[in-house]
């Protein structure tokens, strides 16, 4: 025997209500005391109600998702930023539709134009390049976007992000100063890694302003390079380029596997050799020695995302670009640095 599906009506007449005093329960409706709002939510429960939020959306023209997009769904620095843009959106009632591109614009523009459809209240992407009609599709959905990780030039709403190139001089900088001078670079070569590619951008840049010779560039294989990849590219640098006594990776993976094989091999890190990463992941503060890195504040791009989106959704006018922009720290760890500078 199928079971009959329990209506908003039928919750009002348990309650002795009008449908419409329910459907204000439901939203908190401050015509509706307290008291009499807890009681039907208590009737709701009992008899098994579900409000239908998409046809509540339908008449209220606003959904109560956010769709956001993401490079990787195990990247640890992309993880905190949704779960701390989550964290603030839940407490407006708010949820978040996400999708991952894996470092692929073209799954982005598929992604992006798949939210779109199921009209979501706002829409975050990761990153400041996209394929023309991404931009177009973002530039037209009538709804807020925001920007993240990134400080892109020509930006499609609101950005939430850094400059991941200006990151990369507190390295350079520190390496410089402690008497290095045959630094390299590893990865931010691979398709798709436009956060990687500013970063070893951004190490060019800095090195040359010192006079310094910037060419010491070591692939890094796939997208996000991982620990092995970190290891097999420092194979390369120490075989090719002996000398070097400095490294940057792009990110604290790549930076853990070149110290594994910097220890493999017997090379002591950083008196032979110095190794500094990116991103402040958890294996940078118990690699041993520790890994000197930045930190992008991943959790605070996120807050910072969500409240940006409460702000814009509260308002019934389009809201003028908003631009965010979050200063990333120097960490200074065992890899680059003698126990006493720690």
């Amino acid at each position: 025997m199928t079971q009959r599906t329990v209506t908003m009506k039928d919750v009002a007449r348990a309650a002795g209500v009008s449908v419409m005093t329910v459907s204000r329960a439901f939203k908190a409706d401050s015509s509706v005391s307290a008291a009499k709002r807890a009681q039907i939510l208590k009737l709701a429960e009992d008899l098994g109600y579900v409000m239908d939020s998409t046809a509540a959306n339908l008449r209220s023209q606003r959904s109560d998702f956010v769709a956001v997009t993401i490079p990787s769904l195990n990247n640890a620095n992309f993880a905190d930023t949704v779960s701390a843009m989550s964290e603030v959106l839940e407490k407006s009632g708010m949820q978040i539709l996400l999708g991952y591109t894996n470092y692929d614009i073209q799954q982005e523009e598929r992604l992006v134009a798949q939210f779109l459809q199921r009209k979501p209240a706002a829409i975050v992407v990761t990153g400041g390049l996209h394929t023309d009609r991404t931009r177009k599709l973002l530039a037209n959905a009538g709804i807020p976007v925001v920007q993240t990780w990134d400080l892109p030039a020509d930006p499609i709403g609101h950005v939430v992000g850094f400059s991941n190139a200006l990151s990369m001089e507190p390295l350079v900088a520190h390496l410089h100063t402690t008497g290095r001078q045959r630094i390299a670079f590893i990865g931010g070569d691979a398709t798709g890694d436009t956060r990687g590619a500013e970063r070893r951008k951004g190490f060019i840049q800095s090195m040359t302003a010192r006079g310094l010779d910037a060419n010491r560039l070591i692939p890094g294989g796939q997208v996000p390079i991982s620990m092995k990849e970190g290891a097999a590219a420092m194979a390369t640098l120490l075989s090719d380029l002996p000398d070097t006594d400095a490294v940057i990776c792009v990110s604290d993976l790549s930076a853990f596997g070149a110290l594994s094989e910097c220890a493999r091999r017997g090379i002591a890190v950083p008196d032979d050799i110095a190794i500094a990463g990116f991103g402040a992941y958890e294996i940078a503060g118990v690699a041993h020695p520790t890994i000197t890195t930045i930190n992008p504040h991943p959790r605070r791009i996120g807050s910072r995302t969500a409240e940006l989106l409460l702000m814009t959704l509260g308002k019934k006018a389009i809201v003028d670009t908003m631009r965010f922009e979050i200063t990333p720290d120097f960490v200074l760890g065992g890899s680059t640095a003698s126990r006493d500078d720690i």
